[in-house]
């Protein structure tokens, strides 16, 4: 049987054209293995179109609040649609990054230190106070970004006390927290895994050089504009300690299907986590399709196997 798959993508959140090419490259993928596929965007025509065509298998590749916060999947399920993805409780659990840390930290995973500061907070207590406490405690260079949100949007590396209420109110554009947290040096990784056909796997981890230094937007779909090395060039001990993490993080949240942890190894060679996503980029950059091919398996293959277990669950 070749099921028949609505693909998800689109929306209006700040990734939209990050999502618009996901989508693409993953309905390429899943024509290829056979798949009956639509492509249909996130808007006020999208859910009579869901009741109406009623597929086998609907796959939100929506990125931002629309395809992470978990309010897309409680509507599929009130229409009782099966789908690719975590369940909106586990979505909620890897938005908001401090509670994914704090619940990654319980399983044993290390997290860096951070805090969050609600816009209130500046308001209530003023800023230039909040700002000098926490660059004391944090020490510099630290790192700034919403507490919820994809892409890098609002990240900022801060390298002194000047940058950081600059760093602050860029986070703020993407929501009403910040996050402030320690800086950790090391190589930047990023793992995936999936379900194919029902099994758990953990791909090989890919990792991350950005010319810049810096792994932001621009170096996320800039083709060329990062390099990578799939998989990671790091001593077997640590892959091993990696791949554990990756799925440690992934079953403490309770994630399915798929989704990409991503990681700093330090220098000690300590997986340190970042943070969980659980609708992960597909684009021609991406990193869940490099781990793919460093795997040795074929993408439209893992995505229909991904497809297989969504639809026999």
């Amino acid at each position: 049987m070749n099921p028949r798959v609505t693909v998800l993508a689109g929306g209006l959140s700040h990734e939209r054209d990050v999502s618009l090419r996901s989508g693409r490259r993953v309905a390429e993928a899943l024509r290829a293995s056979g798949c009956e596929v639509t492509v249909l965007d996130a808007d006020a025509h999208l859910l009579p179109r869901l009741a109406e065509e009623r597929p086998d298998v609907v796959w939100p590749v929506l990125h931002g609040a629309i395809g992470e916060d978990g309010a897309l999947r409680d509507v599929l399920e009130l229409l009782e649609l099966r789908y690719v993805g975590s369940r909106p409780q586990s979505c909620r659990l890897a938005w908001d990054k401090p509670i994914a840390a704090s619940v990654v930290r319980a399983a044993g995973i290390a997290v860096p230190e951070h805090i969050a500061l609600p816009h209130a907070t500046f308001r209530d207590l003023g800023a230039q106070p909040v700002l000098a406490a926490a660059g004391a405690w944090a020490g510099f260079p630290l790192v700034v970004k919403p507490s919820r949100g994809g892409s890098a949007l609002g990240v900022a590396v801060v390298d002194g006390p000047g940058d950081l209420a600059r760093a602050v109110v860029d986070a703020f554009a993407y929501g009403d927290t910040a996050v402030v947290q320690q800086h950790v040096p090391g190589t930047e990784v990023a793992v995936s895994v999936v379900e194919v056909d029902g099994e758990l796997l953990v791909l090989p981890a890919v990792e991350i050089v950005a010319d810049g230094g810096s792994y932001d937007y621009t170096a996320r779909y800039t083709a060329g504009a990062t390099e990578f090395f799939a998989p990671a060039r790091l001593a077997d001990d640590v892959t091993d300690r990696l791949a554990k993490a990756a799925r440690g993080a992934h079953e403490a949240l309770g994630l399915r299907h798929v989704s990409r942890i991503d990681f700093i190894v330090d220098p000690d060679g300590t997986p340190v986590f970042l943070e969980a996503n659980a609708a992960p980029g597909m684009t021609e950059t991406s990193l869940l399709p490099q781990g793919v091919a460093a795997a040795g398996l074929e993408l439209d293959a893992v995505y229909r196997g991904i497809v297989q277990t969504a639809f026999t669950a």
